[in-house]
């Protein structure tokens, strides 16, 4: 049975999803391999991500484990603004390129 407290959206399970189902020994994020398949399984670890966890592991309570997925949940999150950024700043870039160049039209 899986604790109300627990269930919730991981960022860790979300960005990192094959390196955070191995290390939570839960191995359904491996199907994050499979082509076009992980546009959508991305979002199910994210939300079912802490429930995976939490049945596959032996924490003794639900303190130690939002301790150990706080620590993805940060790393996720951080990953996941810092791509964002990186993506708005390439896009920023490209369009300045782009306009920068004469009108041969």
């Amino acid at each position: 049975m899986v604790p109300a407290e627990v269930k919730g959206w991981n960022w860790g399970a979300f960005v990192f999803n094959i390196w955070w189902g191995i290390g939570n020994k839960t191995y359904l994020p491996l199907l994050c391999l499979v082509p076009l398949f992980n546009i959508v399984w991305i979002f199910v670890c994210g939300f079912k991500g802490n429930e995976w966890a939490w049945k596959s592991n032996d924490y003794p309570d639900v303190a130690s484990f939002k301790r150990v997925q706080a620590t993805w949940n940060r790393a996720g999150l951080v990953s996941f603004i810092v791509s964002v950024a990186a993506i708005i700043l390439y896009l920023i870039f490209f369009a300045a390129i782009l306009a920068s160049l004469p009108d041969y039209f």
